[in-house]
């Protein structure tokens, strides 16, 4: 069961002007589950993206990049469950550009408009034949208000769709945000997440959109990890149909930028946070947090090294107190002059360590008190400067090596 996170409710996801969403059974893996989802974007809509660091990158991650870099306006973007497309060589691109191809065909525009998703298994060709054979159908069910279907239709080992939505003034029109996730397994992003969609009708100017996702990248889905792996097929999307009827955008440093960037950043932190609650097999949601850095990046670099760690994960699942698991991750994080004496460490309110060493007054009993709660913030002051970060992780359980024992099965 996901840690305090329930599916969205249809009516709580605002439609995006200028946008519909279609989904469909293709049968891609198996038969009788929604798999196959079309975003068709009137003409107009700005499209960014970022996508996975992995070098072994998916077919599909490949050929956005040639579309998004041959700039004639994306139109639609179609994602399948059920196979990655990764692994797949030179026959899973030609299948990732048919798939395009056939979409193009449908909606009268050329392939170069049309974006490519996969996500599912690893090193199997894609039945293109069957995403091709499905697409009418998935054309025929596009309605504005088809979010929850859609979040729905991305998922692999997900146990619940992910999806978010906010509405704001900027000028005196109302603007719409909407996003849809789906991850649980396979989860350092280094970019951003397995997928991941948010759409707005705001009015930005369409160079800004580039810079503006990689932001909201690194304030959300480059903030998470559930097992450290980062996967092959990793997208995240930002899109803007311009269809709001305000002003144009045309700085993020403007009163309206920075009001439509902390709106977006809202869905984009709670649609990455969402992929850690729905981890595979978590108990616990986990926030580390650590202070007193001399840069935000070796912040991070300890916040990771305590949210990868086995050790640390698995005493968290055991609800196990066993704390100094936690400084060992920390001396390892890879800061050569760290000085272990001005190290302080909390567990929610509970002081666990001071100057590197146990609090004199910590006991055991209080800090089980906290490891047997659903959620729980790690606390590290590293007492070398004034930066701060946060990785947001979770345990890991027996569940979750059952999982991926049995993913292909």
């Amino acid at each position: 069961m996901p840690v305090n996170l329930s599916a969205p409710v249809a009516q709580d996801l605002h439609p995006v002007a200028g946008l519909r969403i279609g989904v469909a059974e293709a049968g891609v893996r198996k038969a009788g589950r929604k798999d196959l989802t079309v975003l068709l974007l009137d003409e107009g809509a700005a499209v960014a993206g970022v996508f996975t660091q992995n070098r072994f990158c998916a077919a599909p991650v490949q050929v956005c990049r040639e579309h998004l870099a041959a700039g004639r306006g994306v139109r639609a973007l179609v994602v399948n469950t059920g196979n990655a497309n990764a692994g797949t060589g030179a026959e899973g691109l030609a299948r990732a550009r048919a798939t395009c191809a056939a979409l193009a065909e449908q909606l009268g525009v050329e392939a170069t408009q049309v974006l490519p998703f996969s996500t599912g298994v690893i090193m199997e060709q894609l039945p293109v034949e069957r995403i091709t054979a499905a697409l009418p159908a998935a054309l025929a069910d596009a309605q504005p208000t088809h979010w929850a279907r859609a979040a729905e239709g991305i998922m692999t080992t997900d146990t619940v769709p992910k999806a978010a939505s906010r509405q704001l003034q900027i000028g005196g029109r109302p603007v719409r945000i909407t996003g849809i996730a789906k991850g649980a397994g396979m989860i350092r992003p280094n970019m951003a997440t397995m997928l991941g969609f948010i759409a707005t009708d705001a009015c930005i100017a369409p160079q800004l959109l580039q810079p503006l996702v990689r932001e909201l990248a690194d304030a959300s889905f480059n903030r998470i990890t559930i097992d450290g792996d980062t996967s092959t097929n990793d997208c995240f999307m930002l899109v803007a149909t311009q269809r709001a009827g305000h002003a144009p955008i045309e700085s993020l440093d403007s009163e309206a930028g920075r009001q439509l960037k902390a709106a977006l950043q809202e869905v984009a932190q709670q649609l990455a946070q969402a992929i850690v609650r729905d981890g595979e097999g978590a108990t616990k949601f986990i926030t580390v947090r650590v202070e007193g850095g001399r840069d935000a990046e070796e912040c991070r670099r300890v916040a990771y090294a305590i949210a990868h760690s086995p050790l640390v994960k698995t005493a968290f699942y055991a609800s196990d107190p066993n704390l100094g698991r936690i400084l060992a991750a920390v001396g390892y994080a890879g800061i050569d002059d760290l000085d272990q004496g001005g190290i302080d460490l909390y567990l929610d309110d509970v002081h666990v360590a001071v100057q590197g060493g146990r609090h004199p007054d910590y006991r055991e009993e209080d800090g089980q008190r906290v490891m047997q709660q659903s959620e729980i913030t790690v606390r590290v002051l590293l007492g070398r400067g004034n930066a701060a970060d946060t990785v947001w992780t979770c345990d890991l359980s027996l569940d979750y090596v059952r999982i991926n024992a049995d993913y292909r099965s």
